[in-house]
Order: structure tokens, then C-alpha cells, then sequence
């Protein structure tokens, strides 16, 4: 008699925690170290990213007019010069327009400066006549000390200041290189670039993020530059009304429109330059406070009313968010991370708004 085939084991089915191991999560320390060392990185290679971002910066702004002139048959390297030295001669003759007001103004202001005195007087005179025991007492103090006042002037000799500006024109010189670079390389760059990516769906993404960015940050820099412009020649009326002269009218509305690229930031900064501007320029107290006041009210028209209407929600970014990356950005960068911040955020945007499982974030920004 055959003994029954006893049935061999089965082997159990894994678990799908056995089978794929849950990934390890970096530690709330790793995750600052490498925040910091990310940080440090921008900052120490500030002078290599900044010619880079600025000339992508350009070229995404010049891309729309390079496309449309190559609608009407002209090269793209032929087109991407007539953009880059347009921009390049504008620039120009604005600097040449404004430098003898500038260099006027700053040789003028020291001397002005020593008739503040009595001008900051009879603006603290209501708070100084209500704090009238205050007062005597601290006249009672200054009375017992009769000590001489010394000037000492020091005068700081840096061998190596001549150093910084061929770093600056080694600078600008790479920016318009590059920018010219991005203009007529970009493109092919790009294509070339999303080719490379695996699937059909991730190169459809890619290519509509990227098309989006460059319409709406172009948009975007078209429309505040407008904007600027028009603040800065109501400030320049508003001040050749009260009395300055045309060429230093025209120097501080620039002045004024430039600021008003770093939101919230250049109009704080633009009002103190306005008023002390005023107490230089002025001597009667109203007229002193009348071209800080005049650019306060031009921006809160401008800030609250025009740009909301023109730009709506779509391009809204929190206060909070901005003045961060005003803030983290200047730190980095200086006045070339002012300038990029804003329109970072935008690409940041845009961005999260396009990616599947990220648009909550980039509602987060708004």
C-alpha cells in the first residue's frame, strides 16, 4: 500500500511592507544642514549665478519681440541683436540724461545737509512745547557741559578699491553675452532638453510649463514696466509743478520708477529718499514734505487700485510671501536679487500651479 504524497509547503505571499522597504526620512537636523549648505552655495557663488539669472531674465523678457520679428522673416541672431542693443543704446541714453542732474545733486547735498538743522527744528516744535519740563530739564544738563566739540576726520586709503570695477564691467560684459547667448541658443536648448525627458506626458508638462513661464513673467515684467514708467512721470510732473528743475524732475521720477520694481521695499525706500530730498531741496516745511507725501499718494493709488485691476488674481502673490523673498533674495544677491525676486515667485507659481498634486501650494502663495 502507497502511502499518500504528503503536500508540499506553500510559501506565503510577502507582505508588501516586507517586499519594498519604507524609505528612510531625513532627520529635522539633515534637512537644516542641507538648507543652510544650499544657502551658503547661492551666496557664495553669487558672482557666477547672478550674470547667469540676469541674462535669462533678459532673454525671457526679449524672446516675445525675437519671435515676432522672426514672423517677418528676419534671423533669429539678427533679431536677438537688434533687441539686445535697443535695450542696450535706451539704457544708455537714459544714463547720459540723468548722470549731470545726479552728480550735481550729490556734490549740492552735503552743504544742503547743514541747513537741516533748522528745519527738523520747527517740525519737533509741537513736541517739544508739550514736553516743556522735558525740555528744561535737558537745557539745565546741556548748560552744565561746556566741552569743546572735536571733529576728527578720517580718511580710509583701500589699496585694492580699483579692483571692483573692472569685476563690475566683467560683469555687465558677461551679462550681455549671455543674454545674447539665451536669446538665439535658448530655444534649441530647450527643445533639446525636453526631448530627453522618458515619457510623452512629461514632455508635454515640461513644454507647457516653460511656454507658460516665458508668457506670463514676459506679461508680467511688460506690464509692471509700464506701470513704473507712468509713476515715475507723475512724480516727475508732480515735482516740476512744485518748483524743481526738468532734468532733476525727470532724475528722481526715475529714480522712482526703479524702486518700484521690489514691491513694498522700493516705496518705503523711495519715500525716505523723497523726503530727505525735500528738507534738502525746500525750505518751507510743506513744500519739504510735499514730494514724499506726492510719491505716497501716487503709489497707494498705484499699489492698491491700478495694478489689481490690470494684473487681477492670476498674478496675485501674498505680501508675506514677497517681502520674505524680497528679503531672502537681497540678502543673497543685493539689488540684482531685488530685482528677481518677484519674478522668481512668479516662475515658482506657475510652477506648482501646473504639477498634479502641487496646485494647493501654489493656492498657498496667492
Amino acid at each position: 500500500m502507497v502511502a499518500p504524497a504528503t503536500p508540499l509547503p506553500v510559501a506565503e505571499a510577502p507582505l508588501l511592507s516586507d517586499a519594498v522597504p519604507e524609505r528612510p526620512r531625513a532627520s529635522s537636523a539633515l534637512t537644516l544642514l542641507a538648507t543652510l549648505a544650499v544657502l551658503f552655495a547661492l551666496w557664495a557663488t553669487r558672482d557666477l549665478l547672478i550674470p547667469v539669472l540676469l541674462a535669462m531674465f533678459f532673454a525671457l523678457i526679449g524672446n516675445p519681440i525675437i519671435r515676432f520679428l522672426k514672423r517677418v522673416h528676419l534671423p533669429r541672431f539678427l533679431g536677438a541683436l537688434l533687441v539686445l542693443f535697443g535695450g542696450m543704446a535706451a539704457a544708455g541714453l537714459l544714463i547720459i540724461q540723468l548722470i549731470e542732474p545726479a552728480s550735481t545733486w550729490v556734490h549740492q547735498a552735503p552743504g544742503e545737509l547743514h541747513q537741516l538743522a533748522p528745519k527738523l527744528r520747527a517740525l519737533m516744535r509741537p513736541v517739544q512745547e508739550a514736553n516743556t519740563a522735558a525740555q528744561s530739564i535737558a537745557q539745565a544738563a546741556s548748560s552744565g557741559s561746556t566741552k569743546p566739540v572735536q571733529v576728527i576726520k578720517t580718511e580710509v586709503n583701500d589699496p585694492y578699491a580699483f579692483l571692483a570695477t573692472p569685476r563690475w564691467i566683467a560683469s555687465g560684459l558677461a551679462v550681455v553675452l549671455l543674454t545674447y547667448f539665451f536669446m538665439v541658443y535658448g530655444e534649441s536648448l530647450q527643445k533639446k532638453a525636453i526631448g530627453m525627458l522618458p515619457s510623452r506626458q512629461q514632455k508635454r508638462v515640461t513644454a507647457e510649463i516653460l511656454m507658460a513661464i516665458e508668457v506670463e513673467v514676459s506679461r508680467y515684467v511688460l506690464t509692471i514696466t509700464v506701470i513704473n514708467c507712468i509713476v515715475g512721470a507723475l512724480l516727475a510732473g508732480v515735482l516740476l509743478w512744485i518748483g524743481l528743475p526738468l532734468q532733476q524732475a525727470l532724475l528722481w521720477g526715475t529714480l522712482a520708477a526703479i524702486l518700484n520694481f521690489a514691491p513694498y521695499l522700493g516705496p518705503m525706500i523711495g519715500v525716505g529718499v523723497m523726503l530727505l530730498m525735500g528738507f534738502v531741496t525746500f525750505h518751507s516745511l510743506f513744500a519739504s514734505l510735499l514730494p514724499a507725501l506726492a510719491y505716497l499718494g501716487i503709489h497707494v493709488l498705484e499699489g492698491e487700485i491700478v495694478t489689481p485691476i490690470i494684473l487681477g488674481k492670476r498674478m496675485a502673490i501674498s505680501p508675506l510671501i514677497l517681502i520674505l523673498a524680497l528679503m531672502g533674495c537681497g540678502w543673497l544677491w543685493g539689488f540684482a536679487g531685488l530685482l528677481l525676486a518677484v519674478p522668481m515667485m512668479v516662475c515658482v507659481k506657475i510652477v506648482l500651479s501646473k504639477i498634479d498634486g502641487l496646485t494647493e501650494w501654489a493656492g498657498l502663495l496667492e
